[in-house]
């Protein structure tokens, strides 16, 4: 039962990943003055941190926007817009590699803490300002969380896109989570985690565990319009047996999996309004028929938050973030206020 239970939850890893990396649609367009080059600042800890700039310059900027990839993407990950709209709104992105992925050092004390305090340090040393935008993609939105609880006067708006809930929140009723199989899957992940390392390692590394095409072809984990993104673009590269044997791959995925899932230093429904004067929200975008985070959490997340603007799509999974129309309905909602253009509502089925 273990070992099944354990296949199935590294193939639901393997989405999380997913979420964060597939190549952009065909019809998003990055402007001109995008930037290319990998840049790395050195935070005082000494450790470096790696950056890539996107859309408009910043000095002509009117919004600054930090994007927080998830599980085993990096820098790299795909949130796309039209140009038309990056230009119109004048949106510069920044994106940057998490402790320990693509090109950035780990962090061997990493904790929901400190990824609030690089993404300020980052926002810092590069001259933002006083305040900029995060949207926190599947399991980037813990940092986005901590973002809401260490520095929310840094805060402009925050946006969570298909947030991964952590079942420890004590907040969380029982009868919302107790049958959840996910709940036990990760309990048992993280029960190996902190006991028998070794042994998950070797484990991730067998070769008969199932494959990816497996995986991206499986309604346990994806709705039909999922499947059709995966269609386009098959294949989880860091999740691969290659990459997972080599070890600081494998640690960095544990490490990052065991602080977005173990027990946290704050409970985010405990939260207050990080804008009493209601001139910003705390945006949460979901899937009604998302198959790694059931729908009833965010429900209940956004029920019990009265300062968060919850949206559903309805035959959203957990991919949304690649459906035509989304990123640019995050967009608009984040930085121009909760109401969307009629375009817009009819070309993603919002509930």
């Amino acid at each position: 039962m273990i070992s099944r239970g354990v296949a199935v939850l590294l193939m639901g890893l393997m989405v999380l990943y997913k979420a964060a990396q597939l190549s952009p649609p065909q019809d998003a367009v990055l402007p001109a003055d995008t930037a290319t080059i990998c840049t790395r600042i050195r935070l005082r800890d000494g450790r470096y941190l790696a950056y890539r700039e996107r859309g408009v310059a910043r000095e002509r900027s009117s919004y600054k926007v930090i994007v927080v990839h998830g599980f085993g993407s990096s820098k790299e990950m795909n949130f796309q817009a039209p140009q038309e709209l990056i230009e119109k709104l004048g949106i510069y992105f920044l994106l940057f590699d998490r402790a320990g992925y693509g090109d950035s050092d780990p962090n061997l004390k990493r904790s929901t803490k400190s990824e609030a305090y690089d993404i300020q340090e980052l926002a810092d040393q590069l001259k933002l300002g006083p305040k900029f935008y995060v949207i926190g993609v599947s399991m980037g939105s813990y940092p986005a969380w901590s973002c809401l609880k260490y520095i929310p006067q840094r805060l402009e708006g925050v946006a969570l896109v298909v947030p991964v809930v952590n079942y420890s929140w004590k907040s969380l009723p029982e009868n919302l989570t107790r049958l959840d199989f996910r709940r036990k899957l990760i309990q048992w992940t993280l029960w190996l985690a902190n006991y028998t390392p070794e042994l998950l390692y070797w484990w991730v590394t067998q070769e008969w565990l199932p494959s990816t095409t497996f995986v991206e072809k499986n309604p346990i984990f994806f709705n039909n319009r999922d499947i059709d993104v995966l269609k386009k673009d098959p294949g989880f590269p860091m999740l691969t047996k290659d990459k997972l044997r080599r070890r600081q791959v494998f640690d960095t995925l544990l490490n990052d999996f065991m602080v977005s899932f173990g027990k946290w230093e704050f409970d985010p429904l405990d939260l207050s309004n990080p804008f009493p004067r209601n001139d910003s929200f705390v945006h949460i975008w979901q899937g009604y028929e998302d198959k790694v985070v059931p729908f009833q959490l965010q429900r209940y997340v956004s029920g019990k938050l009265p300062w968060i603007r919850y949206h559903e799509i309805t035959d959203g999974g957990h991919l949304i973030v690649h459906y035509k129309g989304v990123c640019e309905a995050i967009l608009w909602a984040l930085l121009n206020g909760e109401h969307l253009p009629e375009k817009m509502t009819t070309a993603i089925t919002l509930h």
